[in-house]
């Protein structure tokens, strides 16, 4: 994989995220990344400090001096490897979809599982399980 492609997956895995973002000015943003374009311009949701004043704030990529995520990631790789523990050999995680695609048909993400079946309430309830051990809490 090069490494363009990979900078960008890991810009994409960000996206939705709780971030903070220091301008060059010294100014300090943090609220939730809602949007970023090439020239790392970027959109911040909820900001922190405004709240009730302004909903959405737009950054100028020019004058971003970083971005750190303050939010713990997904780890989909973990779940990818418990789920390959319970059906061995039928799972494959598409790092460049943020998915991981259990018997072909169906398919898992951050947000939850897509699929109906035997097989799908399986892989549910093994990331209902990997969720509570890892967050604290069950996405519906």
């Amino acid at each position: 994989m090069g490494v363009s492609r990979r900078f960008n997956e890991e810009i994409i895995s960000i996206l939705g995220k709780s971030v903070v973002v220091e301008m060059s000015d010294g100014n300090v943003y943090q609220g939730k990344l809602l949007g970023m374009n090439e020239r790392f311009d970027m959109i911040l949701g909820s900001p922190s400090g405004m709240e009730g004043k302004v909903f959405k704030i737009v950054l100028n990529g020019d004058f971003i001096k970083d971005v750190k995520l303050v939010e713990k990631p997904f780890d989909l790789r973990a779940l990818a490897d418990r789920l390959n523990h319970v059906f061995p050999g039928l799972v494959k995680l598409r790092e460049d979809i943020g998915a991981i695609i259990v018997m072909d048909k169906i398919k898992v993400t951050e947000k939850g599982v897509e699929g109906v079946g035997l097989a799908a309430e399986r892989v549910r309830s093994v990331f209902e399980e990997f969720l509570r051990e890892t967050k604290g809490d069950v996405r519906g």
